[in-house]
């Protein structure tokens, strides 16, 4: 057989070698036409299943559903994508929406009204957070133990209608960036009375802000889970929305009001309603007057999350001494205003306040707050009188080291 030459071999292998691939290009909007259905390939890649109709559906499941029928029928656009529908989605018939379901128009009304008249064009469509918080919102369901609430409520009432109570305008607090919510507070929100029941544990929002999760029950019988920022914006947003008022006698004395006393107690019983913690800490400093006066020297504080959560990082923070600490005691509190309550114990053992300087990581002269020269048997005595009333009658004694009857009461007497 006769040698092949260079170029006879290069001849011969010609017509094996691949043809060239020819780079398709398109227009911009059959690259949006493209990329649209490529959201559709992918919602089947995941479910099994085309996309359907049906106001239980997702809401961008809807969309992909109503872009999926316009695609249907459009030759253009079947001739387009026919090289990327391995699925066969362009030949099946397009959908029949049931009168309930919404058509193209309405659904990009819910999606914030796109002006784009482009299928894949979706423009102003509300963010995952404002969604989120939406569908919270909405979220309701029934409160299987609404009878434990169902007094708090009706108290409530009683109190607006004989105004011991008032209803405000949800507004931001003066010198902070959004209004407080705390457990144990009412608000009105879309026509019904709303009371924050619990508040979990903080978490961190994807905007950095603190978060926490509530148990918000309705005076309807309804409850639900919704964030705390989720309900600050619908208060924001309810033009009828108002906080209200704590009673003008306020709720931490059985005999000052018609409402019912508050409990504290190791357990609940049944029917209370938990709305926070009593915490009482002990530090773990090495500073020397800490370390000489260490059984007598304690943090006072009301959490209506968990206590665990609120000491974590306490070593780096200058309001625990920047140092570990200890819980000597708790005492759970049902169905008072945690702010409120801790305010009254602070002002209890006012004369008793901490006076200590520490310098902070940096170096910069902190003076903690929330510390009091107080042995725990006084803590005890006090949180009990609060629980009867009788706290009103009785001061404590920095020198004594306990509380004593005030001189009011005693000339009462």
């Amino acid at each position: 057989m006769a040698e092949l030459s260079l170029d006879e071999l290069r001849a011969e292998l010609a017509d094996f070698a691949p043809a060239e691939a020819k780079t398709a290009t398109y227009t911009p909007r059959e690259e949006r036409i493209i990329a649209g259905f490529g959201d559709i390939v992918r919602f089947f890649d995941e479910h099994a299943r085309a996309p359907l109709h049906g106001e239980e559906r997702d809401i961008f499941e809807r969309l992909y559903a109503v872009r999926l029928d316009r695609l249907r029928v459009l030759e253009e656009a079947r001739t387009l994508l026919a090289p990327f529908d391995k699925h066969g989605l362009l030949h099946a018939a397009p959908q029949v929406a049931e009168p309930d379901e919404m058509d193209l128009d309405a659904l990009r009304a819910e999606l914030a009204g796109s002006e784009e008249q482009d299928i894949t064009t979706l423009r102003h469509v509300p963010s995952r957070e404002e969604r989120r918080a939406a569908e919270e919102i909405a979220n309701r369901e029934r409160c299987a133990d609404f009878e434990k609430f169902e007094p708090l409520f009706v108290q409530v009432q009683k109190d607006l209608d004989a105004r011991r109570r008032e209803t405000r305008p949800f507004v931001r607090d003066a010198g902070f960036q959004k209004a407080d919510i705390r457990a144990g507070e009412f608000f009105i929100l879309g026509g019904q009375i709303a009371y924050v029941a619990a508040v979990g544990d903080p978490i961190k929002a994807p905007n950095g802000e603190t978060d926490a999760r509530l148990r918000v029950i309705y005076s309807n019988g309804t409850e639900s889970d919704l964030l705390l920022r989720s309900l600050q914006r619908a208060l924001y947003k309810d033009e009828a929305g108002r906080r209200i008022t704590e009673p003008e006698a306020g709720p931490l004395f059985s005999g000052m009001s018609d409402g019912p006393a508050p409990i504290f107690a190791s357990e609940a019983e049944d029917g209370d309603v938990e709305t926070g913690t009593i915490y009482v800490l002990r530090s773990k400093s090495d500073h020397p007057f800490v370390a000489e006066h260490r059984e007598v020297i304690h943090k006072i504080g009301v959490t209506g999350g968990s206590v665990e959560a609120r000491l974590a990082g306490a070593d780096k923070s200058a309001t625990y001494l920047l140092a570990a600490v200890e819980v000597v005691a708790t005492y759970k509190v049902f169905g008072v205003n945690c702010r409120k309550l801790e305010g009254l114990i602070h002002k209890t053992f006012a004369g008793a306040l901490l006076d200590l300087t520490l310098q902070d990581r940096f170096g910069s002269p902190v003076k903690p707050r929330e510390w009091f020269l107080v042995p725990l048997e006084a803590i005890d005595d006090a949180v009990q009188r609060i629980r009867d009333g009788s706290i009103v009658d009785y001061r404590y004694d920095p020198t004594a080291g306990r509380l004593i009857e005030s001189e009011a009461h005693s000339t009462r007497a």
